[in-house]
């Protein structure tokens, strides 16, 4: 009796103590009763508000010339035009044809799944991070768009992103080869992604040495290659010039940002030329000055590389040279790269809003702002991605936010990029002060 009494008192002290943990870190039970509450939402939506068609008997339209038997990318067509995603798109539109048969209101169901998905990995990485208060994590459900562009839209954007988030997760976990093969997935279904590419190089080339860089990127583009395959062997030329065509011009009355700007310059090159170079310029200034500021600058770890290389050429240093980077680094350096992308790009239509929606409460949260502006910013966001069509006032508007949150982020102080491997914190702490 005496030895169950104790076990009685023994499990009743572990349940007060993960009930005090609890109460201490609200995060973990309040993200999934977010999750719950969201799904909820999400069944409401699929169940009361009306599908709108958009790309959807496109897709079909695609994936049934695929599925026939063409391969030749420019006879794979639908009604809004050709096909202009890579092959990983017909993979997985394929699929969904075939659960679906090809009916909205199943599909409408698989999407909701995907988003729940997608929010369960996002919510997954907001928790590693640590950088947004628990109550925060509900403006991640708080988007009339972005709940559309899933389960009313069934834009392929979707599996896209969720891939680029499954992708981040893998990294953060320091498994930088999967994530590489993820994230190359993610970029056969919309490139898109590759606007995170930028930072993702800066980081592999920060966290591992050359051999390690090189494997990942092979990695990533036999990836590349064997989706492609069934196409580069019979019509590379076709494939490659309309699933990678990175010189489309998109209407100009379908864009939300830079709507203010006349038509006749919003299609010309020198428009695009002179966001390219902007786009660039700011990758760069921000990757010597905030992402490669604790090693000195961008050209002093690039500087480091080449000096480990020659040892290692020289076999007078043969062992490998990998680092751990933070959970916080990682995804403030994506995060912000891609950012960057979509401040420089220069047409945004309203399904792209899922590329960045889901790093605005993060990249707020880096910011010095007060909570009030940071809240007010993520509400004049979502207010200018809700107006349609989009005017000259809504696009200024959002490109205006868009550069005070950059400026925010510009001068908020770095994080410490590495993960110590002392346990004496105080060093910790004051090397990344």
């Amino acid at each position: 009796m005496a030895a169950k009494a104790a076990a009685i008192r023994k499990s009743s002290h572990r349940s007060e103590n993960f009930i005090q943990k609890l109460v201490k870190n609200p995060k973990i039970p309040f993200a999934i009763a977010l999750l719950i509450a969201d799904s909820i939402l999400v069944a409401l939506i699929i169940a009361y508000v009306p599908y709108t068609k958009i790309d959807w008997d496109a897709y079909m339209s695609q994936v049934t010339g695929f599925l026939e038997g063409e391969r030749d990318y420019s006879n794979l067509k639908g009604d809004t035009g050709p096909l202009v995603y890579p092959a990983g798109f017909l993979y997985i539109y394929s699929a969904i044809q075939y659960v679906t048969g090809g009916q909205v209101y199943p599909a409408q169901i698989l999407f909701g799944f995907l988003y729940m998905l997608d929010l369960a990995i996002v919510v997954f990485i907001y928790l590693k991070t640590d950088v947004v208060p628990w109550w925060a994590l509900s403006l991640l459900s708080l988007s009339k768009r972005v709940h559309s562009i899933f389960v009313l839209r069934l834009f392929n954007d979707c599996f896209a992103t969720t891939l680029l988030h499954a992708a981040l997760v893998s990294i953060i976990c320091q498994k930088w080869h999967l994530g590489l093969v993820i994230f190359s997935g993610a970029v056969s279904i919309k490139m898109n992604v590759l606007l995170y590419a930028p930072p993702l190089l800066l980081l592999m080339v920060k966290a591992m040495d050359i051999v390690g860089v090189i494997s990942a990127l092979a990695g990533a583009a036999l990836v590349q290659i064997l989706i492609g395959l069934p196409f580069i062997l019979s019509h590379p030329a076709s494939y490659l010039s309309n699933a990678f065509n990175l010189g489309r011009v998109f209407i100009h009355f379908w864009s939300v940002n830079f709507k203010f700007v006349p038509e006749d310059i919003f299609v010309s090159k020198a428009f695009a030329l002179s966001l390219l170079v902007a786009h660039l310029s700011l990758l760069l200034v921000f990757a010597h000055y905030r992402w490669c500021s604790h090693e000195g600058g961008l050209f002093a770890v690039v500087r480091s590389k080449i000096i480990q290389l020659k040892l290692r050429v020289s076999q007078r240093n043969p062992s490998s040279t990998k680092k751990v980077l933070q959970a916080d680094h990682i995804v403030t350096t994506m995060f912000v790269g891609n950012f960057i992308g979509i401040i420089c790009a220069r047409s945004l239509h309203y399904q792209f809003y899922s590329w960045y929606f889901y790093c605005l409460p993060y990249l707020l949260w880096k910011t010095p702002f007060p909570t009030l502006l940071r809240l007010f910013l993520f509400a004049a966001v979502e207010f200018c991605w809700n107006v349609f069509p989009s005017n000259t006032y809504s696009s200024l508007v959002l490109l205006c936010v868009h550069l005070i949150i950059l400026g925010g982020l510009w001068i908020s102080s770095p994080e410490y990029p590495y993960v110590e491997k002392t346990t004496d914190k105080s060093t910790s702490k004051k090397k990344a002060r």
